[in-house]
């Protein structure tokens, strides 16, 4: 229970401090932002590490920056990705988000990899297990050192200036965030229906997979969902931001539900790693899109407001979606999953199809 209570503390906390950041943003430097950030996360990784309370532990959850879901929502989010729209010509912003993207989930991946080295280094040195999960959480926070050397090499066009604005979006704005924070909401709505733990439950009841085997089928179409942000870009200079965003998940909602109808198991993972190429092409584009129709100055509380909702909207669902694999070894959940994605792609191509990014302008 004190587990659950700090896991949920942290989650709330980080999106409550994104959010809290984004809407600011525009009333401060936001490389000095991203230095307090950096701070702020030393001091969470060392607390989290040499803290023994709970009391402590839930405070520190709640105002520091881990957040435990699986998707990167945290208090740099919005200030990285308003700090890397400023620094690229339109024509280029949609490239450097894909492979702003593609570096972060190699680097994650990479991360998850290493989390048991403390834990083995700590026991092979004859020291409780418990020393070795304590370094962890150090190690986090010194690697908000690495941030702070990093964010002081800013380039002099990254630096971007406070302005005299009332309010973090303008009334224009305003109802186009909402809206799209709204849509993307939906989205991750029906992702959470469909996620890796649910997906492999339903496999391995449906199939009797092994593990070993399941995990280099995620892998594959990791790997293959990491880097085909590099072909979305080509694809979002031909027909556009929202028709990629559009035809790219439409597909992959198809081929997720053709793996529930799939006649044997090789069909079944065969569809599911094409569909690895297809369901994260809109990443990138999606974060360029928000970048572009907005103004600078609400570059950061644009991408708060639209990442935060979506993020705490996957946190219920897979709840529901185990309920109903409990209740029954067909896949309602990934074809839940499915329609709901399938449902946001048309509202997303019908209310914004004709809102378009300043590099679209020649685009018919």
């Amino acid at each position: 229970m004190q587990i659950g209570a700090v896991v949920t503390a942290s989650l709330l906390g980080s999106a409550a401090l994104t959010l809290a950041v984004g809407v600011t943003a525009h009333r401060f430097s936001i490389e000095r932002l991203l230095t307090y950030s950096s701070w702020l996360m030393v001091v969470t990784g060392i607390a989290f590490g040499l803290s023994t309370p709970f009391i402590v532990l839930l405070i520190v959850a709640a105002v520091g920056t881990m957040n435990p879901s699986a998707g990167d929502v945290s208090v740099f989010l919005p200030l990285e990705q308003a700090t890397l729209s400023a620094t690229v010509t339109d024509s280029d912003r949609t490239g450097v988000f894909a492979v702003f993207n593609l570096v972060g989930s190699l680097v994650g991946a990479i991360g998850a990899l290493c989390a048991g080295i403390p834990i083995w280094l700590a026991t092979s040195m004859g020291q409780d297990s418990e020393v070795g999960r304590r370094a962890a959480f150090v190690l986090y926070g010194i690697a908000g050192l690495l941030l702070l050397a990093i964010y002081s090499q800013l380039s002099p066009a990254s630096r971007t200036r406070t302005t005299k604005a009332d309010s973090a979006l303008g009334t224009e704005s305003r109802k186009t965030v909402y809206t799209l924070a709204a849509l993307f909401s939906l989205d991750s709505f029906g992702g959470g229906f469909a996620t890796q733990a649910i997906f492999a439950l339903w496999v391995y009841r449906r199939f009797d997979l092994s593990p070993g085997t399941l995990g280099i089928i995620f892998f594959s179409a990791g790997i293959l969902s990491a880097f085909s942000s590099l072909l979305a870009v080509r694809v979002s200079r031909r027909i556009g931001l929202v028709r990629t965003m559009v035809f790219t998940h439409i597909p992959a909602s198809v081929l997720l539900a053709a793996v529930v109808l799939a006649p044997n198991v090789w069909w079944a993972m065969g569809l599911f790693i094409l569909r690895g190429l297809l369901s994260q092409m809109d990443v990138p584009v999606r974060t360029s899109y928000v970048m572009a129709v907005v103004q600078p100055h609400e570059r950061a509380a644009a991408a708060s407001i639209t990442n935060v909702p979506r993020s705490l909207a996957s946190a219920l669902p897979p709840l529901v979606a185990g309920w109903m694999l409990d209740q029954s070894n067909f896949a309602w959940p990934l074809l839940i999953c499915a329609a709901c994605k399938i449902t946001y792609d048309l509202l997303l191509l019908v209310m914004f199809r004709n809102v378009r990014p300043p590099e679209e302008a020649a685009l018919s």
